[in-house]
């Protein structure tokens, strides 16, 4: 088949899936799971890694090039590396990424890169041992372990996820961005996103990026910068270096015009956009055994129905969601 062109009704080319393998986590985030969540999806409706390779073959035909594996954590997916193995085998994926907490980095590392994997994204919020636990209930000395380790192994890029909350972590983005200077490593700040009640808690928390942007203005020169495959990160490179530090910012200036992306839940829907509830569901016609050739054209159809921009601003408490169930 030849490759073909995925646009929506918009004009936007979509060329990039973010493909949840899992909704569990071993970390419980402030602003993403609630304490004591037992609401996951049943493993029974969980994609197999057959049908997660059917979808993401079909989208690559369609031009689809970039896929990142996400969660949840997508670690705690058992033979991860298996699954990484078959996507990498397909022909025109030529970028397939990871996010991830770290917190099982170490020991899987180097099988995630063997298997093809080479990017990744990790979520970092505090280099405080107590704020790191507060935010997250984890061990800080288990993930700078699993960062060694990707390091280490191979990865690269490697892009730091750190969501900035007034009063909690905000005092530590410049000790952030030192420790992702000296590893090489380009520091993306965010903003907050109002997905499920814990989201909707953090907005209140969550610092206008814009605000943060002017204060580090007055300690560097930030050069407007373009990373490949940056996502929706507006970035810019630290003048005299080649530290780069990106700002996500869903609220204050929404990207929603340049979006390219859709997402793939771990039960098997089609997410067309993180802050509405437009979706596909493909697991049905997947395990009715649908074709190749008519998925593709499920893909386009479903992808037509991606609206134009999320209301975040508007309605904040539209989606109930949480962030692990949509893919981060």
């Amino acid at each position: 088949m030849n490759e073909q062109t995925l646009t929506d009704s918009f004009g936007r080319r979509i060329d990039y899936l973010r493909l949840s393998v899992t909704d569990r986590c071993d970390l419980r985030c402030a602003y993403c799971l609630p304490q004591g969540f037992k609401g996951f999806e049943e493993p029974e409706h969980w994609l197999t890694f057959e049908e997660i390779t059917q979808v993401v073959r079909a989208f690559t035909v369609l031009g689809v090039h970039h896929v990142r594996l996400t969660g949840g954590e997508p670690l705690v997916r058992r033979d991860l590396p298996a699954l990484v193995a078959q996507l990498a085998a397909l022909p025109g994926l030529d970028d397939l990424s990871l996010s991830s907490n770290c917190t099982r980095m170490a020991s899987l590392a180097q099988p995630l890169y063997q298997a093809g994997a080479r990017r990744l994204n990790l979520s970092l919020d505090s280099l405080r041992p107590d704020v790191f636990k507060q935010i997250t209930g984890g061990n800080l000395k288990q993930v700078l372990r699993g960062i060694e380790a990707a390091q280490d192994a191979g990865f690269a890029p490697i892009r730091v996820n750190t969501l900035v909350m007034r009063g909690v972590n905000d005092d530590e983005i410049e000790s952030i961005l030192a420790f992702c200077a000296e590893r090489g490593f380009t520091l993306r700040l965010i903003e907050a996103m109002p997905m499920g009640a814990t989201g909707q808690a953090a907005t209140g928390q969550s610092l206008d990026l814009q605000t943060v942007k002017r204060r580090l203005e007055q300690r560097f020169e930030l050069i407007p910068d373009l990373l490949p495959g940056g996502g929706p990160a507006r970035y810019y490179r630290l003048s005299g270096s080649d530290t780069r530090i990106g700002f996500i910012t869903p609220l204050s200036q929404h990207f929603c015009a340049t979006c390219n992306r859709v997402r793939l839940t771990v039960d098997g829907t089609l997410l067309l956009c993180l802050g509405q509830e437009h979706s596909a569901p493909l697991r049905p016609l997947l395990r009715a055994g649908i074709s190749d050739p008519d998925l593709i054209a499920h893909l386009r159809r479903a992808v037509a129905l991606k609206p134009e921009r999320h209301d975040f601003r508007d309605r904040p408490a539209h989606i109930d969601r949480f962030m692990s169930a949509t893919g981060g």
